[in-house]
């Protein structure tokens, strides 16, 4: 008997189906600045002429053990949100604005409807974010992954005029600390997270749970937010000093990386309340209040840094957004 290409577990048709689908969500993003079209080796982008003195910024990233809470409900498309809009904060908090996103999808067996979910949402959050979706690859590696199982990753090139870089080189004792809300646990702190509900609480993605009013799958399936929108009028004013997307590591360690070496921060912890989610995984895990701050965002998804005289139009500036920022601390 012969062996060929189906037989040893890679789907070529099924390859070709999944393209075709992803096509047309990728065009749907396309911006001025795309000079390619989709299925070249390469995605080609001509960068904006008029921009001074332009510095790119780059990241890639994934989205951690929230795949498996996609994979328990079923439900593919957020994730593909979850991902861009990580990746925008990521470049967001040193002045860029994205330019272009790829994505590689990786799997067992190529579903085609499962990978347009994906990439359903990988395209959405492009057009929410004014980003191009370039290219990407979709590969099938039978034994590699589980049945029903993926995974994905991001990779974004935004640009910033060097100029208006966001270093914190400028950051002082004294500056105001500014936060902006989180949707829930974005996409960090999901191995600790499963743990608390799938083995210590055994519930499953369809369990309601009344202090949530929502299902676990609902609560933990929640996208990351974008802060892009929110932000860039506060960049244009000139008053960010300084910029933290709050990931891996909450903040306590994400904070840090973006003050001078000689600065500390000093946290009014009775300026928020932590959102029912986290206080719920709290009292499941009996968690300490370091532990929570370490491992989750807590409620507090991005933080930004102010001079006090901008600390008060920059929050007005918020609010008359609708977002319902507040002042965290300060710069010590």
């Amino acid at each position: 008997m012969s062996i060929d290409y189906r037989l040893s577990g890679v789907d070529i048709d099924a390859g070709h189906e999944a393209v075709r689908r992803i096509k047309a969500l990728a065009r749907g993003t396309y911006t001025s600045g795309v000079v390619s079209g989709v299925g070249a080796f390469g995605g080609l982008f001509a960068l904006d002429q008029t921009i001074a003195d332009p510095v790119l910024v780059a990241s890639a990233d994934g989205v951690g053990t929230k795949l498996k809470v996609a994979f328990m409900a079923g439900v593919h498309d957020t994730i593909g949100v979850d991902l861009v809009n990580h990746c925008v904060n990521d470049i967001l908090v040193q002045g860029a604005t994205p330019l272009f996103f790829l994505d590689y999808v990786a799997t067992g067996r190529l579903a085609p409807d499962v990978i347009e979910q994906v990439v359903r949402g990988v395209a959405s959050a492009c057009r929410e974010n004014g980003c191009a979706l370039l290219g990407g690859e979709t590969a099938e590696m039978p034994g590699f992954y589980a049945a029903g199982e993926y995974d994905i990753a991001g990779f974004i090139v935004g640009v910033v005029p060097r100029a208006c870089v966001i270093d914190g080189r400028a950051i002082a004792a004294g500056d105001a600390l500014i936060a902006l809300p989180s949707s829930g646990l974005h996409t960090n702190g999901y191995s600790l997270a499963r743990k608390i509900v799938f083995d210590t609480l055994g519930l499953r993605v369809d369990s309601h749970v009344p202090e949530l009013g929502e299902t676990v799958g609902d609560a933990l399936l929640r996208p990351h937010r974008s802060y892009l929108h929110l932000v860039r009028p506060l960049l244009d004013a000139g008053w960010i000093k300084g910029m933290a997307h709050i990931t891996g590591g909450g903040i306590v360690e994400n904070l840090p990386r973006t003050l001078p070496k000689d600065r500390g921060f000093s946290l009014d912890r009775q300026s928020w309340t932590i959102p029912p989610l986290f206080t719920w995984l709290q009292r499941a895990a009996n968690l300490d209040e370091a532990e929570m701050l370490r491992a989750f965002n807590v409620g507090v998804g991005l933080i930004l840094v102010v001079a006090p005289v901008h600390a008060d139009e920059a929050l007005a500036a918020l609010h008359a957004a609708k977002e319902p920022a507040w002042r965290l601390g300060e710069v010590v």
